[in-house]
């Protein structure tokens, strides 16, 4: 029990609100470190987002099963579903072989790991308020519809993006909605549909009408910009179908009832035209819903108020004690890696698990020791980057640590912290440490790249050798240059304090 704690003052130390994987992801943590936490979740059982999402059945995750490695660490690599746990007891590739797995067997996955580490979760609870406790030192209450409630020191929101995000545009009412528009495709024979957005949903939705529409346009103001979407390119830029790069200035309808779209065109120098179709569907994503908050415990809103705002702990940025995990974590990577996707948050995760631990219970941060030497930073940096998950799922976001003390003892090794932590923490007092994280280069491969700091001053930058296998243990080009790195550098520290 953390220093402090009056057991009658709250129920939980911890509640989470959400039973997708994040939650559990978050409640599996807490189970093992002894926490009093409770999650909340409102459908009947875990993930019930994706027992209607999305639409189609399937996940757009990719689930390589036979990856040529037997390390459960590295084929995690390739393991879109996955949740972590040290027993590594189940894992997502023993449901199903399918590289786009059905979404059901995700929901099976999840009701199993809740089940198979015995979380501490309620199923059947709607939250209806979230509320501060009259001492607001002491936390949160959490109302469900029916009456029952519950009081705790931290707040962790997992519920995800819940809400349909419609764009302004004028005439938007005119058009349908993911969440709910026919996935019949029989009920749009031979009609010109206009698709709005270019994400999975859209994506998805256009496969899934190819065969009965007379054309399907897929519209947005900016080109395709997610390499998972383009797996269904290929069927759309033929015959009467395209993709748009524009911006829809207007809907409205025709005398005969069809729809007029006002499109300015994004590579035409601002071209205009009206193009007529018979049904417009925004897919378009979703957004976080703060309805729920009342007013002294609304978390602020960013990125056109679709994800709350938060510090480089994903801690509300107004709202003390209250925290996000899940898909909600990606307001920290702006899209730029994968923490919208539980390849990409489940990492994320653990690194807000260990924060809370630091932050709140006085547990340090996991740490172990390395030798201060040109072979010895060579070896740790190589095992990471040829091993580690979390580099590669959050390629450019989560960086492992190592950080030189001054008074020449041995060197400390952390592992995945987002760099914004790194720098707004006493980690980056050091006035030598270095920064590894695997990122893509114009090529799109990933390479790893090493930062030498001193505090928040960027010392050197050096970027090894990309790899199309994955590994970086050629003696001429990874692992000599990276030693001779580490070698030059620590020459130069030390005739800098002589």
């Amino acid at each position: 029990m953390e220093h402090g704690l009056n057991p009658g003052a709250v129920d939980y130390e911890y509640l989470i609100l959400g039973g997708g994987p994040g939650g559990l992801q978050l409640g599996h943590h807490f189970a093992v470190a002894g926490r009093r936490y409770l999650i909340l979740e409102a459908g009947e059982g875990p993930g019930s987002f994706f027992r209607k999402f999305p639409r189609h059945r399937t996940l757009i995750s990719s689930n390589k099963v036979y990856t040529g490695y037997d390390d459960p660490e590295i084929n995690l690599r390739w393991d879109g579903s996955s949740l972590l746990a040290d027993d590594g007891r189940l894992v997502f590739g023993d449901y199903t072989r399918k590289y786009f797995p059905p979404a059901d067997k995700l929901v099976q996955y999840l009701t199993d790991y809740a089940s198979c580490y015995s979380l501490n979760l309620r199923c059947n609870t709607r939250v209806v308020r979230v509320e501060r406790l009259a001492d607001e030192a002491e936390g949160f209450r959490v109302c469900a519809d029916g009456g029952s409630s519950w009081s705790c020191r931290r707040l962790i929101v997992a519920t995800g993006m819940t809400r349909p995000y419609i764009p302004a545009i004028p005439g938007a009412e005119l058009a349908e909605q993911y969440v709910d528009v026919s996935v019949n495709p029989c009920d749009f024979i031979n009609q010109r549909v206009l698709i709005v957005g270019k994400d999975s949903s859209a994506f998805e939705t256009a496969e899934n009408l190819i065969e009965t529409t007379a054309s399907i346009h897929v519209c947005s103001p900016n080109p395709l910009a997610m390499p998972w979407a383009t797996r269904f390119v290929g069927h759309l830029l033929k015959a009467q179908n395209a993709v748009l790069d524009a911006t829809i200035e207007k809907i409205v309808r025709h005398d005969e009832g069809r729809l007029v779209v006002s499109l300015r065109h994004s590579r035409s120098c601002g071209e205009t035209g009206d193009t007529v179709y018979d049904r417009v569907i925004f897919c378009t994503g979703f957004r976080f819903d703060a309805s729920i908050f009342s007013e002294e415990c609304r978390p602020e809103l960013a990125v056109n108020d679709r994800l709350p705002a938060q510090t480089c702990e994903w801690e509300s940025t107004n709202v003390p004690g209250m925290y996000f995990a899940g898909t909600l974590t990606q307001v920290r990577d702006s899209r730029k890696a994968t923490s919208g996707f539980i390849h990409g948050f489940r990492y994320n995760t653990r690194a807000l698990f260990r924060m809370l631990e630091r932050k709140y219970h006085g547990r340090e941060l996991p740490v172990r020791e390395v030798e201060p030497t040109a072979e010895g930073l060579m070896i740790a940096a190589l095992e990471r980057i040829n091993r580690s998950s979390a580099l590669w799922q959050q390629d450019g976001f989560l960086h492992d640590v190592i950080i030189l003390p001054a008074d020449g003892g041995k060197a400390l090794y952390y592992e995945e912290l987002p760099l914004a932590y790194v720098h707004e923490t006493s980690l980056s007092a050091s006035d030598h440490y270095y920064t590894i994280a695997l990122e893509r280069g114009d090529g799109e491969l990933l390479h790893p790249v090493i930062r030498r700091w001193n505090g928040p001053l960027l010392v050197s930058e050096y970027h090894l050798l990309e790899s199309l296998c994955g590994e970086w243990k050629d003696l001429e080009h990874h692992i000599a240059p990276l030693r001779e790195l580490f070698a030059k550098h620590l020459e130069e520290r030390v005739r800098v304090r002589k």
